[in-house]
C-alpha cells in the first residue's frame, strides 16, 4: 500500500515538472511575440496599418495659417503640410489631408477617421493624457493680440475687457488652467469663435479688445494681411507644438519621430521652416 502511495506521489511530481516545463515554453513563445518584425508591441499595428493602406490620414483645422490652411485656389497648404509630406516620403506612404471640426479632434482620432492630428497642436497636460504625442518640433507662445490704440500692453491691462478665442483651442483650455486663471478672472467676457481669423475680425471690429492666440499664427496673419495689430510681448506662457496619435499607437508615433529626426539631419526641415518663417525655427533634436 505504501509503495502504491509513493508511486502515485512520484507520478504527480513528474507531471507537475512536465507541465511547468510546457508553461515555460509557452511563456518564452509569448515573450518572443511581444514585438513583431516592425518593432510594434503586441497588439500595436499602428505602423503596419498605415503602411498596408499606403497612406497617412492627417486631421487638421484648414483655417490655421501658416500651419495648415486653404490658399486662394482652395488647396490646403502650410508649414505642417510641407513637413508631413516630407515625413510621408520617408515612411513610403501618401499623405491624405482630412479637414475636421477642431472641437471634435479627439473623437475623429479615436474613432479611426484620421491617423493623427497635425496642425500646430500645442502640448498640454490634458493632451498628453489623451494621446501619444510626438517629439516637439516648434516653439510657440500663447499671447494677446490687440489694436495699437487699445491701451493694452500687458495681461494685467485686460481688466474688464472682452477677450476672443478659438473654441476648442489651447487658448480656450489655458483660460481654464492655472496659467490663465488671472486673465480669465480679469476679463468681462470670453467670446468663442470657430477659427482664429473670425476672432481677429471681431477684434478689428471693436467687439473684442484682444485675441488670445498662438504667436506663430498671429505673427504670420498680421504680416501677410497687413493688418495693423500688435502681438504683446507679455505672453501668457511658452509652449511647444507636437503631433497627436491614438494613445496606444506607439509604433506609428516613433516612426514619425524618427522621420522628423532624419529630416532635421538632412537639412530638409530647416529648408521648409525657412520657406515659411524666414529661418530655421524648428526644435527637433
Amino acid at each position: 500500500m505504501k509503495k502504491r502511495i509513493c508511486l502515485l506521489l512520484a507520478l504527480i511530481m513528474l507531471f507537475s515538472v512536465f507541465a511547468a516545463g510546457c508553461g515555460g515554453n509557452d511563456d518564452a513563445a509569448n515573450d518572443a511575440n511581444d514585438v513583431n518584425q516592425d518593432g510594434e508591441a503586441a497588439g500595436d499595428t499602428s505602423l503596419t496599418d498605415v503602411q498596408d493602406k499606403g497612406e497617412l490620414i492627417l486631421g487638421l483645422d484648414d483655417s490655421f495659417p501658416p500651419m495648415g490652411y486653404r490658399d486662394e485656389n482652395g488647396d490646403i497648404v502650410g508649414f505642417d503640410i510641407d513637413v508631413a509630406t516630407a515625413v510621408c516620403e520617408v515612411l513610403g506612404v501618401e499623405l491624405k489631408l482630412q479637414p475636421i471640426d477642431w472641437k471634435s479632434k479627439e473623437m475623429e482620432l479615436n474613432t479611426g477617421n484620421i491617423d493623427c492630428i497635425w496642425n500646430g497642436m500645442s502640448v498640454s497636460a490634458e493632451r498628453e493624457e489623451q494621446m501619444s504625442l510626438s517629439i516637439p518640433y516648434l516653439d510657440n507662445h500663447m499671447a494677446l493680440v490687440v489694436m495699437p490704440d487699445s491701451g493694452i500692453s500687458t495681461v494685467a491691462d485686460m481688466q474688464g475687457k472682452n477677450l476672443a478665442v478659438q473654441t476648442g483651442s489651447t487658448a480656450e483650455e489655458a483660460l481654464e488652467a492655472e496659467d490663465g486663471a488671472e486673465l480669465k478672472a480679469a476679463v468681462a467676457n470670453v467670446n468663442g469663435f470657430d477659427d482664429n481669423l473670425a476672432a481677429l475680425m471681431d477684434l478689428e471690429s471693436g467687439a473684442s479688445d484682444a485675441v488670445l492666440i498662438d504667436d506663430v499664427v498671429a505673427n504670420y496673419l498680421i504680416a501677410t494681411s497687413g493688418k495693423n495689430m500688435i502681438v504683446l510681448e507679455d505672453f501668457l506662457y511658452a509652449e511647444n507644438y507636437a503631433i497627436g496619435f491614438r494613445k496606444d499607437d506607439a509604433a506609428l508615433t516613433e516612426a514619425v519621430n524618427t522621420a522628423l529626426r532624419t529630416l532635421k539631419d538632412s537639412g530638409k526641415l530647416a529648408e521648409i521652416a525657412t520657406k515659411w518663417f524666414g529661418s530655421d525655427t524648428t526644435i527637433v533634436e
